[in-house]
């Protein structure tokens, strides 16, 4: 019969799995209490929390949740960051502390749902952070916006220049017909 404080553990880990974007899993083996701290400093700029959890409790709330892929992985010393924010900046930032303490390694995790391995965990931190990619998307939308606006605008362009031709061309008929010298008459006697 599991203890009252262990099921409560499941449930609250439960919790975090299902109020976070991601999930992280390290091995931070050899990490001292003080670099533990810094490393948790370092996550705040990602909504993210990071915490050391009990494998036995995190394996039962993991296949809970559907996500049996990771059982493997709970072995040694694990640690979870759970991201409330950007995914990819929680990466960066866990890859960043990783460069300086090679103590921290990564394991895999759940993004959105989805099971990754390390590798693809490393990938994600490759890339641009969220805000980035947007700014990217709305500066493609818009151009091609202004592609389209171009593209509509040109007819009217080509009909405004035909017409301002043709005026000029009157306008030189007109003034080159008045400056002519008329033919003199003769005039009868």
């Amino acid at each position: 019969m599991p203890s009252a404080s262990n099921v409560a553990e499941v449930e609250a880990i439960k919790g975090y799995l299902e109020g976070s974007v991601a999930a992280v899993l390290t091995e931070y083996r050899g990490l001292k209490v003080k670099e533990l701290g810094e490393l948790r400093a370092s996550l705040r700029g990602s909504s993210t929390d990071y915490r050391v959890l009990k494998n036995t409790l995190t394996s039962i709330a993991v296949r809970d949740k559907g996500y049996e892929e990771l059982l493997p992985l709970l072995d040694g010393p694990t640690a979870v960051a759970f991201v409330h924010g950007d995914p990819v900046q929680a990466a960066k930032d866990l890859a960043e502390f990783a460069r300086t303490h090679p103590a921290l390694v990564v394991k895999g995790g759940v993004v959105e749902g989805r099971v990754l391995a390390a590798a693809d965990i490393r990938q994600l931190a490759t890339l641009e952070s969220r805000e980035v990619l947007l700014a990217k998307v709305a500066g493609m939308l818009q151009a091609s916006l202004q592609q389209t606006v171009n593209l509509l605008a040109a007819p009217l362009r080509q009909v405004a220049t035909m017409s301002a031709a043709l005026r000029d061309k009157r306008q030189e008929e007109a003034g080159g017909a008045a400056s002519e010298p008329e033919p003199e008459k003769k005039e009868e006697e």
